[in-house]
């Protein structure tokens, strides 16, 4: 199964934030994961200014060895319609695109995405 982990996924799982075993588990077999490259960013910004550079490499790393797809000019503009039809912000957006260009799930913790046909939404309850 292809899944799409967004970056309060993975910045949840790095820190090992209080739901990283919620994640964690889409991080082996039979999940295959792909990493939109605004994920790459959003992900390496934050544990890089919150742990630091090395960190942020090795985080980075593991970011790589999953199938990172890049933005290209269809994902863009499925990315705008569906910002639009949604009221999406402009990553939010793009990963949710990716996922479907990919025909992928989202696995995330964020509110703005969790009632979008094909997503996964982890919280605390």
């Amino acid at each position: 199964m292809k899944v799409v982990l967004d970056s309060s996924g993975w910045i949840e799982f790095f820190t090992d934030g209080p739901l990283a075993d919620r994640y964690a588990v889409y991080l082996t077999h039979p999940y295959q994961l792909i990493t939109p490259t605004i994920v790459l960013y959003e992900v390496y910004k934050k544990i890089k200014r919150e742990r630091g550079e090395e960190t942020a490499l090795l985080t980075a790393g593991r970011l790589n060895a999953t199938q990172v797809v890049h933005l290209t000019e269809s994902i863009a503009f499925l990315a705008a319609d569906v910002s639009l039809q949604h009221g999406l912000a402009m990553a939010d957006a793009i990963v949710y695109a990716t996922a479907q260009d990919q025909e992928a799930e989202v696995v995330t913790g964020d509110a703005d995405l969790k009632d979008l046909p094909r997503v996964v939404y982890v919280n605390a309850k």
